[in-house]
């Protein structure tokens, strides 16, 4: 991050940094495509495993992730305000923090996961692929969290492309590993949708130990000896990441979760409905990843000016990046309405799925537009380090309106499982509208 000074330049900086978090993001979240689209190509059953061990895993995974990546405001502060020579024991905190975490997570899912998994009203098939997925995926979960911290410090000073290209080599990884374990090619066991899971975790050890490389090595990461001097995990330091990180892990699982709870309610349906909920849920979600990138660009941005006491500046970033989100949001939908047919095949040749899945996709087209409007309010409001009201709004609209909205649609009217569907959309747009609410608050009444 650098300074700017026209908004010519803060558009052309803006663009230099999203683009490569957008790239990445998409990256990530193609190995969890990768999964279902092959998973699906075994039967409907593994397919189904896969969703609902999906549909648990992606809410531990980016609400601990959110906690994680409040390095990002506080590297970006610190770089904004010329205090570099603190960033160091920031990063080496954070990763301590990260893997202390993951190891709770690993003894939580070994108590718990049985426990849970029971409570679903699945088939016996469909619940052992669920469980093995899940536990493969725990399996890597310390490299995914160590590289989840290790990117949000890269991307907090700016070197986003560094990111973008430990994804790119990656993903074809992740692929080419599914192809094995899934299928049992090149000499491996065939795990069909437990392959999936055991693919991604080897992916993510060695994307774990590339980014550690790279920091240890490579400039600009090296001047800042993060693996160089040992220091001691600091429980303060732990408690000031966690004020921030806990409010943002927080309100991305709250928003996560309840897509995780749409889906254990469409479990009572048949199989079929699972299916084609969830590829339909798996698609339209890799088009979140454009909101989800703008607002990490905006955290960054926003947060390096903040720091640097340059508030015009942050408030303009602000605007650049939350008009970008709604244009982008529109062009989402009309890509989604236009592509569902094709899609549809993509995932499953069963024609039942088929079907239904295009269905769930015309529903998936109405909440692209608060997606992309609210997500990149939050990542603003990050920036100022503001994300205790925003955890409360995320939990009021999700879980106090949008959910309940859903049930009694599902219910009471002939939607069925299109009804929680519903309460998303109703959920979204409700956050969308307090979010803006409070950024002109804090842009109003954050002083120099």
């Amino acid at each position: 991050m650098y300074e700017t000074h026209s908004t010519f330049e803060k558009i052309t900086l803006f663009i230099k940094i999203l683009i490569p978090i957008l790239i990445t993001q998409v990256g990530i979240y193609l190995m969890n495509v990768f999964d279902t689209v092959m998973a699906g190509q075994v039967s409907a059953e593994d397919l189904a495993g896969v969703a609902i061990g999906s549909s648990l895993w992606i809410p531990v995974l980016t609400g601990i992730n959110g906690i994680l990546l409040a390095i990002s405001p506080i590297v970006a502060q610190l770089s904004g305000a010329n205090e570099r020579a603190k960033i160091p024991f920031a990063v080496k905190q954070g990763l301590y923090l990260a893997i202390a975490i993951s190891l709770v997570m690993l003894i939580l899912g070994y108590l718990f996961l049985d426990s849970i998994l029971n409570l679903l009203s699945i088939e016996p098939e469909v619940q052992h692929v669920a469980k093995y997925y899940l536990t493969a995926l725990g399996l890597g979960m310390v490299f995914l969290f160590s590289f989840n911290l290790m990117r949000s410090f890269i991307d907090a000073l700016g070197q986003t492309k560094t990111s973008m290209l430990i994804i790119l080599f990656a993903l074809p990884l992740n692929a080419f590993f599914n192809y094995m374990f899934i299928f049992g090619n090149f000499g491996a066991p065939q795990l069909g949708g437990i392959g999936a899971g055991v693919a991604s975790a080897i992916t993510y050890m060695i994307s774990s130990i590339l980014s550690v490389m790279i920091v240890h090595k490579v400039q600009p990461f090296r001047a800042y000896q993060v693996f160089s001097n040992f220091v001691r995990p600091s429980i303060s330091a732990w408690i000031e990441q966690l004020k921030i990180g806990i409010p943002i892990g927080f309100t991305i699982f709250f928003e996560t979760s309840i897509f995780a709870a749409v889906t254990l309610f469409i479990s009572a349906y048949d199989t079929i409905t699972i299916a084609a909920h969830q590829a339909a849920m798996n698609f339209a979600s890799i088009f979140y990843m454009l909101p989800l990138a703008i607002a990490m660009a905006l955290t960054i941005s926003v947060g390096f000016e903040v720091g640097g006491k340059r508030l015009i500046d942050a408030r303009m970033y602000s605007f650049i990046g939350i008009s970008s989100g709604l244009v982008l949001a529109t062009v989402s939908g009309v890509l989604i309405f236009i592509l569902r047919e094709e899609v549809a095949q993509l995932y499953s040749n069963n024609p039942e799925v088929i079907v239904l899945m295009q269905q769930f996709l015309i529903f998936a087209v109405f909440f692209q537009l608060s997606d992309g409007f609210g997500t990149p309010i939050q990542g603003a409001l990050r920036g100022y380090k503001d994300v205790n009201i925003t955890l409360v709004i995320a939990f009021i609209s999700f879980w106090i309106i949008g959910l309940p909205s859903g049930i009694a649609i599902a219910n009471l009217t002939t939607l069925g499982p299109f009804g929680y569907w519903m309460g998303l959309i109703i959920g979204l747009a409700t956050g969308a509208v307090i979010l803006i609410i409070r950024l002109i608050y804090v842009i109003k009444s954050t002083k120099i």
